[in-house]
């Protein structure tokens, strides 16, 4: 649960600085949600995890910090991931994600 709660913080923390490089931000957290559902399959949860673990590490092909192009490298398999896991996005996924980015509080 701990660990859970630290990646959703990270998350969040990283989804609010890329809001502006990222115009899909809130289908990268709805991604988080549906890979914590146990309904979605376990390749699917796989894949989604992987691709949430580069965008929230701080240690990629590009860093972060740049400006215009730090989130590119991250956008590019985020949007390959949500591609492949796009039937298993659920409107609930969808709703979690939205209450999620508005609540300063998940911080």
């Amino acid at each position: 649960e701990q660990k859970i709660r630290s990646l959703r913080q990270r998350l969040l923390s990283t989804a609010r600085r890329a809001a502006r490089q990222v115009p899909f931000v809130e289908d990268v957290v709805a991604g988080y949600y549906c890979a914590m559902d146990p309904a979605t399959p376990v390749k699917v949860r796989a894949t989604v995890l992987a691709a949430l673990a580069y965008f929230v590490l701080p240690f990629d092909m590009v860093p972060d910090f740049i400006i215009g192009i730090g989130f590119g490298d991250d956008a590019t398999i985020l949007l390959g991931a949500l591609a492949l896991i796009g039937t298993h996005m659920r409107p609930e996924h969808r709703e979690a994600a939205k209450a999620a980015l508005r609540d300063k509080r998940t911080l």
